[in-house]
Order: C-alpha cells, then structure tokens, then sequence
C-alpha cells in the first residue's frame, strides 16, 4: 500500500528515533469459560518445548477432525494441576492434547472397536510421538482403553466450554463454510516504534482510519536501548492467526513491518 509507505516516509522526517526491529513472534485472545480464566487460556495459548520438540498450540473450529492414537491417565495424576489450572479429575471426561485451546469439546471414537466419548480438554499431552490425545481414565475406559492401552481414534471438535453442537449444526454449517471458531488474537504486526510518543500518536491514527477490523494500540516498553528512555511501539492487532498477520503484512507493502504476539 503505497499510501502507507509515503505517511511512513513523512513521520520519518517529523518524528525523531523511528526504528524497526527484525524479530518475529507468535497467537486472539479467548474468552474465558466457567473452566478456565482468561489469562490461564493466553498463557496455555503459547508455544512451549517439551523433551526439545517445539509445540505451537492453534485455533480450532467445530467439525476439524484429526486421527491417531489415543492413550489415557489415571491415579498417579488424580489430584494433580492441569495445564488450564484444575486438578486433575481421573473420574470426569477430560483429555489432554498438544494444541487444541483449553476447553475445546472434543469427541473420540475407538477406530478399533466404535466405542465413543466425549471429552473437554483441560491439559496438555501426551508428549509421546503418534499419540494425539490423553483420555482420562473414565474416558478411556468407555471407549476400551482401560484393556487396551492405547487404540486408534478419531478425534473431533464439537464445541467449547462445555457447549456441544449436534451433528446436524456441524454438518450444516461445514457445507455453508460457518463453522464455529475459537480465536486467538493475540496476533499483531508491528507499523512503527518511535522515541517520541507524538510520532506513535500520529502512526495510531492513520491506522484507525484506515482499517476497520484491526485496532492499532500503542506500546511503552521501558529502557530499550539501556539508556533509561523509553520506546513506543504501534501494533495492528486484531488478526485470528499468525498466517492472517503475515498475509496482511506482504499485502500492504509495509516495509520494515514484523508480526508480534500480545
């Protein structure tokens, strides 16, 4: 967008210290739920390393269905904290997996058997290769895993926070493409960074009035460079996914421009 490349050269000239940075970061911000509070979903929203892989958790819609195998856990971990901040229940329908948001309803079908449950995700895990989902034990064992260990499954969304949607609304909304979606978006990128708050000021500005569905926010963030000054940085936030961030970025021409997480 040339538009924004000439307003960028012009606050160059007016504003002192306006720099970027080449660093690149990471996820909207979800709801929280009677289960899991808003700041425990950002935190769990993060990408972690477990045993040196990298895991990047992600959005999920209603009706994405993902298949592999299936293990479960029980009394060594009844009690224990999860990852959304409950104790672990072994007697309750709950499951852990790698990337889905907290709270996503999820049901599992037993490939090897037809057997199925449904479970909410409240923790992260297994961290053993091929494996997509740890039911907990009452799970598990509706489905055979208590006698099996481990099976094949097939794993679907069919809600959050506790809501389950029917088969019908499912198959509905896949075909007129509206499926539900959990977002995360604390996606963002990067417009400028200035010494002077007036120059951040002016950037906020020209972006508000530029896009609708994105917000632009400035950003203090003390002693940068070690010399006791603060820098100003403006974010365009707003975007459902590190992709979305990206494109948006390439497609407008924002030299200089980098995609940051909130």
């Amino acid at each position: 967008m040339k538009r924004a490349s000439l307003f960028f050269l012009l606050i160059a000239l007016l504003a002192s210290g306006m720099t970027f940075t080449g660093c690149s970061s990471k996820q909207r911000t979800v709801k929280s739920s009677k289960y899991t509070s808003k700041s425990r979903h950002k935190s769990t929203m993060r990408s972690y390393r477990v045993h040196g892989r990298s895991y990047r958790p992600t959005y999920v819609r209603v009706g994405q269905v993902m298949k592999g195998i299936s293990s479960w856990y029980g009394p060594n971990f009844h009690g224990k904290q999860t990852s959304n901040g409950e104790r672990y229940n072994m007697h309750a329908r709950t499951a852990a997996h790698k990337t889905w948001p907290m709270d996503t309803m999820v049901k599992v079908i037993n490939l090897q058997n037809g057997k199925s449950t449904i479970v909410r995700i409240n923790d992260r895990g297994p961290f053993v290769r091929g494996r997509i989902i740890d039911c907990s034990y009452t799970a598990g064992k509706e489905i055979g895993l208590d006698r099996m260990g481990i099976a094949k499954v097939s794993i679907q969304v069919l809600g959050f926070a506790g809501k389950v949607q029917s088969a019908a609304t499912i198959a509905k909304r896949k075909k007129t493409n509206t499926e539900t979606r959990i977002k995360l978006s604390n996606f963002g990128v990067q417009v400028g960074a200035f010494k002077q708050y007036e120059g951040a000021k002016i950037t906020r500005k020209m972006f508000a009035s530029m896009y609708d569905k994105y917000k632009p926010v400035i950003k203090k963030f003390d002693d940068v460079y070690g010399n006791g000054e603060p820098l100003y940085r403006v974010w365009l936030m707003g975007f459902g996914s590190e992709d979305e961030a990206r494109d948006f970025k390439n497609s407008n021409d924002l030299e200089g421009a980098f995609i940051v997480r909130n």
